[in-house]
């Protein structure tokens, strides 16, 4: 009888471009997603090429800031682009544009967290927390 590998339940949050856990290259598919979202300039840097746990801390410390960043640029969009003399129109557009774009960065920074965790427990599958609804 052949064997079958375990099944292993990932989080929806788990980014399609990095192989699951435990399974064969998880974790050079692991370190090129996270490199590719640093700026390229990040490439060269020795300890983040060689340690993927600096690779994935200093990913999610970058991600954080564009939330944050996208954050104030939504905040002040319709206070600051009227005085640059963007159309209504366009402001509208921008504002739908950052508001899709914090969604995005909410998913990087969820699919981060996990890869992060799965190095730190060299290749097992990350912990999947319970939260209770209210």
């Amino acid at each position: 009888m052949p064997s079958t590998a375990p099944t292993i339940t990932l989080s929806p949050d788990w980014p399609c471009q990095v192989k699951s856990p435990g399974s064969r290259d998880w974790e050079r598919t692991a370190t090129r997603w996270l490199r590719d979202l640093l700026p390229a300039r990040y490439a060269g840097y020795s300890p983040l090429i060689r340690h993927h746990v600096l690779l994935a801390r200093h990913a999610q410390i970058q991600v954080q800031h564009e939330i944050r960043a996208v954050r104030v640029a939504l905040q002040t969009s319709r206070a600051e682009l009227p005085t640059l003399g963007v159309a209504p129109a366009v402001i509208e557009n921008t504002i739908r544009m950052y508001a899709m774009e914090l969604e995005q960065l909410g998913r990087l920074a969820r699919g981060v967290r996990l890869v992060m965790e799965a190095l730190m427990d060299d290749g097992l599958p990350p912990r999947r927390t319970h939260v209770p609804r209210r």
